[in-house]
C-alpha cells in the first residue's frame, strides 16, 4: 500500500484506541491511516468519522506513548487482503498478520476486505450436499453448498464445543478441494488456547483467523471481511469448495454497536445501529455459487442470542437474511445430550435441494419426515404426562413418550463420534423399526 503526500501532526485528543486529527484535507469514512510511534514503528488505523475538516479515527493498536506531534499519514486506500493458495494451514489476527510463526507468505494478489457483492442474476442455486458429521444437522436440518445457515445458541451452552466439532469434521460428502475458513471473535484467553488446539486437530485444510478480546475493536469488525475475501478467492479463483465458520457474531455486532457509539451515531433498537441489518447482509450474502464457477461459498454463523431472546435485533435480523436456523437446547444441554440441538425450530430453507438420489439417500426425506412427525407427537405429549402422569395415558402414547426418549438419547446425542449420512440415516431406521413406525 503506497503512501500518499498526505502526512499531518495535527493530533489534538487521544482516547483510548481513538484518535482526533485536526485540519485534515481529502479524508474519507474507511480510509487507512499509518501513524508512526517515537520508536518509529508503525500501527495503522481507519477513519470513523469527519467533521468538516476533524477526523475522528480508529487506531488498530496500542497508543500508549504517542504523542500529540506523531505524523499520521493517510493512504487514501482501503484496507486490503493479501491472498494466496499459501494461507491454507495458516493462523491470522484481525488484520491478517501471521500469529502461527511461521513467516508470511507472498500474495499472488490483493483484494479490498469488503469484497464485490454477486450479482443476483449470476447466483446458482445452492445445491449439493456438506456434511458436518452432527446427525442433527445432516439427517434433519441438512448443509448445501452455498447456503447461510446460522447456528443460535445461549449463553451457558456448548456452542464452543459445537463449532469445533463443525471445524474438525465438515466434509464434501463427493469429494472434491475442500477449505474451512474459520473466524473467531473477541475470544477470551480460554476459548483461544481451545479453538487453537482444535486448529491443531485439524485433518482438512484451514485458514484461521483469530480476534481476541483484549485486541483492537476494529480489527473485530475487519476479521470476518477477511476471512469472506479469502473464501472468495478460494472458491471463485481456485475452485474450491469454502465452508466459513464465524463465531460469534454477537460479539462482532458489540463491536459494531461500540464503533457507532464513538461516531456519536442516533442508536436504534437495543442501541445498535440502525445500519445494522445492511451490514450483517455485506457479510451473510457473500456465502453463494456462481454459475459457470466450480467453487462455492456456504456460512455458518454462531450467535448467542443475548438474554435468551430469539427476537433480539442481532437473532432476529440474522434470521431475516440467511436461509434456516440450528437452534441449541438449554433443556437438552441439561440433559448430557451433545450436541443439544432441538431439531422442532430448527429449519434448512435449503434442505430439500441437498439430499435425496444423487445427494445423499433416495429414502432421506421420508425418514426425516417420520422421525420429525413422531418426535413432535412425543414432546406435546410430555405436557399431558406432566398432568396425568404415564400412568393415565394409553399404551400408544407411552410409545410416543419413549421414542421421544430414545430419540434425543441415541439419535441427537452423539458425544465426540462422528456420523456419516449414511450411518445417520442408518440410525434413524433403525429407532422407526424399534418401535414399529417405519413407513407409519
Amino acid at each position: 500500500m503506497r503512501l500518499s503526500e498526505h502526512i499531518y501532526r495535527t493530533i489534538s485528543s487521544i482516547r483510548g484506541p481513538l484518535l482526533s486529527v485536526e485540519r485534515v484535507f481529502n479524508a474519507r469514512a474507511g480510509e487507512i491511516v499509518r501513524i508512526v510511534r517515537p520508536d518509529g514503528e508503525a500501527v495503522d488505523g481507519e477513519v470513523l468519522k469527519i467533521e468538516g475538516e476533524s477526523v475522528l479515527v480508529q487506531v488498530f493498536g496500542e497508543t500508549r506513548g504517542l504523542g500529540m506531534d506523531a505524523p499520521v499519514a493517510f493512504t487514501d486506500g482501503v484496507k486490503m487482503a493479501p491472498l494466496s493458495p499459501d494461507m491454507i494451514g495458516r493462523v491470522f489476527d484481525g488484520s491478517f498478520h501471521p500469529i502461527d510463526g511461521s513467516p508470511p507468505f507472498i500474495p499472488a494478489r490483493w483484494t479490498p476486505a469488503t469484497g464485490q457483492p454477486i450479482n443476483p442474476t449470476a447466483r446458482a442455486r445452492p445445491e449439493e450436499f456438506i456434511e458436518t458429521g452432527i446427525t442433527a444437522i445432516d439427517a434433519l436440518n441438512t448443509l448445501v453448498k452455498g447456503q447461510k445457515l446460522p447456528v443460535f445458541s445461549c449463553a451457558g451452552l456448548p456452542s464452543r464445543e459445537v463449532a469445533a466439532a463443525v471445524l474438525q469434521n465438515a466434509r464434501l460428502a463427493g469429494g472434491g478441494e475442500f477449505v474451512v475458513v474459520f473466524v473467531a471473535l473477541g475470544l477470551t484467553h480460554h476459548d483461544y488456547s481451545f479453538y487453537m488446539e482444535s486448529l491443531a486437530e485439524m485433518r482438512t485444510g484451514f485458514v484461521a483467523f483469530v480476534n481476541r478480546a483484549d485486541e483492537p475493536v476494529v480489527e473485530r469488525l475487519l476479521a470476518p471481511r477477511f476471512g469472506l475475501a479469502a473464501a472468495e478467492y478460494l472458491a471463485f479463483d481456485r475452485g474450491m469448495d469454502v465452508l466459513v465458520l464465524i463465531t460469534d457474531m454477537t460479539n462482532y455486532c458489540d463491536a459494531l454497536r461500540e464503533v457507532s457509539t464513538a461516531r456519536e451515531e442516533l442508536p436504534g433498537r437495543r442501541g445498535y445501529p440502525g445500519y445494522m441489518y445492511s451490514d450483517l447482509a455485506s457479510l451473510y450474502e457473500r456465502a453463494g455459487r456462481i454459475k459457470g464457477m466450480a467453487g462455492s461459498v456456504t456460512m455458518l454463523p454462531v450467535v448467542t442470542m443475548p438474554e435468551d431472546d430469539i427476537t433480539h435485533p442481532i437473532p432476529d435480523l440474522t434470521g431475516y437474511i440467511t436461509e434456516g436456523q440450528i437452534v441449541l437446547s438449554r433443556e437438552l444441554h441439561q440433559k448430557g445430550v451433545f450436541p443439544p440441538v432441538d431439531v422442532l425450530p430448527s429449519l434448512s430453507r435449503l434442505m430439500q435441494r441437498g439430499i435425496g438420489a444423487g445427494h445423499t439417500r433416495g429414502d432421506h426425506r421420508a425418514i426425516a419426515d417420520l422421525l420429525y412427525r413422531h418426535y413432535a407427537k412425543g414432546r406435546e405429549l410430555r405436557r399431558l404426562e406432566a398432568i396425568v402422569g404415564r400412568e393415565g395415558m394409553t399404551a400408544g402414547d407411552r410409545v410416543m413418550l419413549d421414542l421421544a426418549e430414545a430419540f434425543e438419547r441415541e439419535l441427537i446425542h452423539q458425544g465426540d463420534t462422528r456420523r456419516d449420512i449414511s450411518g445417520s440415516l442408518d440410525r434413524g431406521v433403525e429407532l422407526l423399526k424399534r418401535f414399529s413406525l417405519e413407513g407409519a
